[in-house]
């Protein structure tokens, strides 16, 4: 393809992303509300429904404005060649190729992350605080910005500069040494992320001794499942949402509950969720998650290195000549359909997941208090109970509350 042909296909590609993800969006927040379920009787009530209601409606809003004004913006930024000049003009002061790229994306990384802070402040300090859930201080958040700079130029700065390195020395054939760099990180990650990063933002405490660990502990050892290392985590530090997760391979196996979470549930209740966790490594998801995502490293790679040396591309963006850096940005527009192809089945085989861990839950310990549980974090976090099918087909990586009350019950 000659450069301009290139150029109109990647305004056809983002302006597809575009129209496509707000109808996606349109045809959930305006689903008709149904009413409320059996189920959810002495749960959830007329109020607590439009409330829930309000919330979505007021996510939808916001993202429509910031979606627009990020899909213009990027719009201009092609049309005007904008990304190319910018290559020009760091190339005046910078000839190492390997440095212009890594000046060249810390620009465009920072000054889009900067140009959203207004936006992600919003955000947290009036739409999540008008509904009850920011629990976040501005001295957080803007340190949580900047622990975020610092760590994207330590980690993703070196991945990148050895990207770089692979790209100039292998030419096209790059892509299979890197996979196995992105691979061991992405399983190191795994290790090390609750251990290392985590601390970072967020205080781990290990569960103190008392009947809930003696409750965990003695259902863990029922299921062979050895278990020694429990944390709470101060998520009420940002949020009043709870959560609970599961990371690490053998002895470095670790579950994580936020505080919420203990605070809003009853002990039964928690062993279930736990109950979940487990069911997750049991059936071997952990596992099966991290092959899928080398699989699809590997997939992305592969095709970035097909477009990688293409100077028609580097044009397209307004380039006078080829830039490595340039065919990453046209490659990952162009890659988004693929992305979103991608998603849909990742987000299949996760709620098929969700439901196999649920029933480990229900057959190993109970069902009737995951399904409580379900049903309090679904209420208290003001989630959508009746979402459209579509939306969920396409966005949910776990399957909708009704869904999974009607297997657990």
């Amino acid at each position: 393809m000659d450069q301009e042909t290139i150029k109109y296909l990647l305004l056809l590609v983002v302006s597809f992303n575009y129209v496509f993800e707000k109808i996606i969006n349109y045809l959930n927040v305006n689903k008709k509300t149904e009413a409320i379920p059996s189920t959810l009787q002495g749960y959830l009530d007329a109020d607590k429904l439009k409330e829930a209601k309000a919330y979505q409606k007021a996510g939808y809003q916001f993202g429509l404005i910031t979606g627009t004004l990020t899909f213009v913006i990027t719009l201009l930024l092609i049309g005007f060649g904008l990304f190319g000049w910018l290559d020009e003009w760091l190339r005046q002061y910078i000839q190492n190729p390997i440095l212009l790229t890594l000046c060249y994306f810390g620009i465009v990384f920072i000054g889009s992350d900067i140009f959203s802070i207004p936006f992600d402040y919003y955000q947290t300090f009036k739409i999540e605080n008008d509904f009850g859930f920011n629990t976040s201080s501005v001295k957080t958040f803007f340190m949580d910005k900047l622990k975020g700079y610092l760590l994207s130029i330590i980690i993703g700065g070196g991945l990148l500069a050895t990207l770089l390195w692979l790209i100039l020395e292998l030419g096209q054939d790059f892509w299979w040494i890197f996979w196995i760099v992105a691979s061991l990180f992405m399983l190191l990650a795994n290790l090390f992320y609750t251990g290392l990063i985590l601390p970072l933002f967020n205080k781990l405490t290990p569960l103190e001794d008392g009947e809930l660990k003696e409750a965990i502990t003695s259902y863990s050892n029922s299921v062979g499942f050895s278990l020694k290392n429990v944390f709470v985590m101060d998520g009420s530090k940002r949020s009043s949402k709870a959560n609970a997760f599961f990371s690490g391979f053998g002895k470095r196996k670790k579950v994580v509950l936020f505080d919420t979470l203990i605070a809003q549930h009853t002990q039964e209740e928690l062993v279930a969720v736990l109950a979940h966790e487990i069911g997750h490594y049991k059936k071997g998801h952990i596992k099966s998650g991290l092959v899928a995502g080398v699989i699809q490293t590997g997939l992305i790679l592969y095709i970035l290195s097909l477009f990688v040396f293409s100077e028609p591309l580097s044009l397209a963006l307004g380039g006078s000549q080829m830039a490595v850096h340039l065919n990453i940005i046209g490659f990952s527009m162009l890659f988004t359909p693929i992305s979103m192809i991608i998603g849909i089945g990742m987000n299949y085989l996760s709620r098929k997941n969700e439901f196999e861990a649920d029933n480990f839950a229900k057959t190993t310990y109970s069902g009737p208090p995951l399904a409580t549980a379900l049903k309090t974090l679904s209420v208290k976090t003001l989630s959508d109970i009746h979402p459209h099918p579509l939306y969920v087909f396409i966005n949910y990586s776990h399957p909708p509350l009704l869904k999974r009350l009607e297997k657990l019950e």
